[in-house]
């Protein structure tokens, strides 16, 4: 190993998801059918909502943003595990080690305040709804995506320049598929005291801060829908919102699990479902929620193929 200022490795190995030579080309082949999804649903729905005039909302310009975000997390991580599947080394420069955590960590919490921005939007939409456009104009909209973009830098930026101060000379074998925090501090020699106090902050604060934007606005949400006199419109309003909800259950509930407690009680070995999860089935995920379950993206893309 060579010598540098902070760590005593310049390269690491990826143990991946599992060390069984049979499960390899299996494990490989779904991985490459759900990247090869995620990356034709959210494509797809990105040219869709660009072409298509009827989708030209506040609403659809989060849900582009959304797929733009899946698609790039995604490629942080994914192409990588699938050379691992096929490959016998698995190896990792430091610097690209240190490039995946902090484009992965970017990703990762511009989304969750994405999502929380989502819910704002459903929110003006069920209970404003004559002010809606004049709420939500296209320079409130980009002002929101461009927030959660720098929440997510900031973040990525505090996480990556403190594991960089690290020194790395336990071992150089990472017990994961890609480099994320808990694994890397696992094999520092130095104090990781700060570096955990930092990751149970800002995770702390990433997940409560949106979970409760996004609660709080759902209440309200919930309250003007009961108040409203007919089924249909109930229904309709109800409608609106659950594609939304589950995309929050599912990205807020599995982040949750992986990291909201302290590096000492987690076991790396179990959690790496949960990573696997939200890095790559929830990008695939959330495509398919926001088009199967909802109307106006099923009626653009019948409108764009009946034009074909």
């Amino acid at each position: 190993m060579v010598t540098g200022n902070h760590s005593t490795t310049t390269m690491f190995v990826l143990v991946g998801l599992t060390q069984q030579p049979e499960l390899q080309l299996p494990l490989f082949l779904l991985f490459l059918g759900i990247y090869v999804v995620t990356v034709v649903g959210n494509v797809g729905l990105i040219l869709l909502i660009a072409v298509s005039s009827l989708l030209h909302t506040p609403m659809y310009h989060f849900l582009s943003s959304l797929s733009i975000i899946d698609l790039c997390y995604s490629s942080v991580i994914t192409p990588k595990m699938l050379v691992n599947f096929l490959g016998k080394k698995n190896m990792i420069l430091y610097s690209e080690c240190m490039a995946q955590l902090f484009f992965f960590v970017v990703f990762v919490v511009a989304e969750g305040y994405l999502l929380t921005a989502m819910a704002y939007d459903r929110y003006v939409a069920v209970c404003s709804p004559l002010l809606y456009n004049v709420i939500m104009s296209s320079q409130v909209c980009s002002l929101l995506i461009l927030v959660a973009f720098i929440l997510g830098f900031l973040s990525a930026l505090t996480h990556t320049s403190a594991m960089m101060k690290l020194s790395f000379c336990k071992s150089h074998i990472i017990s994961h598929y890609f480099c994320d925090v808990l694994p890397l501090l696992n094999l520092s020699c130095s104090n990781t005291h700060l570096n955990e106090l930092l990751l149970f902050i800002i995770a702390g604060f990433n997940t409560l801060v949106p979970t409760l934007a996004v609660f709080i606005s759902y209440a309200f949400i919930f309250y003007s829908i009961l108040h409203i006199q007919s089924s249909e419109g109930r229904s309709k309003a109800f409608g609106t919102c659950s594609s939304h909800l589950m995309a929050v259950g599912i990205f807020f509930g599995s982040i949750t699990f992986r990291y909201f407690k302290p590096p000492s009680s987690n076991s790396l070995e179990q959690e790496k479902v949960s990573s696997v999860f939200y890095s790559t089935v929830i990008p695939m995920l959330n495509p398919l929620i926001y088009s199967l379950r909802n109307k106006d993206v099923k009626k653009a893309l019948r409108k764009i193929l009946v034009r074909k």
